[in-house]
């Protein structure tokens, strides 16, 4: 009886601890239109989440495709309930045209999707040449 009754106490924790995890909710979204712009200007925007898990969320890392791109995170564990951000700057220099920047983000939060390895947010906008 003992036994069986350990054996049933594991299992209740396992199950509680398999549903146990940290999820990003982007406060206004996560993409961010930032329109047209100016050859050579730079556009910064922060990312603000909350941490709509129930437990610690962690960004190992988060960057871009490219090196006009480059991003920076909160490194502390942004704890249940609260929130945290990505800031993220992209440098239009020589980047004429439609711009679409797709930063991915490395952490311990669940994913919308399973098929996905990294959650992502996006950047977009036009660029036009000075005149």
């Amino acid at each position: 009886m003992k036994k069986i009754l350990a054996s049933l106490i594991l299992v209740a924790f396992a199950a509680i601890g398999a549903h146990a995890q940290a999820k990003f909710e982007f406060t206004a979204g996560d993409s961010y239109d930032f329109g047209t712009v100016k050859d050579g200007e730079k556009v910064v925007h922060v990312y603000e989440f909350k941490n709509v898990g129930n437990q610690p969320l962690m960004i190992q890392k988060a960057e871009a495709g490219c090196s006009c791109t480059s991003a920076d995170w909160t490194k502390t564990p942004v704890l249940p309930g609260k929130t945290g951000k990505v800031t993220v700057t992209f440098d239009s220099k020589d980047k004429v045209g439609p711009a679409m920047k797709e930063i991915t983000i490395k952490s311990n939060a669940a994913l919308p999707n399973p098929n996905m390895a990294r959650y992502s947010i996006f950047l977009k906008g036009k660029v036009v040449a000075n005149k």
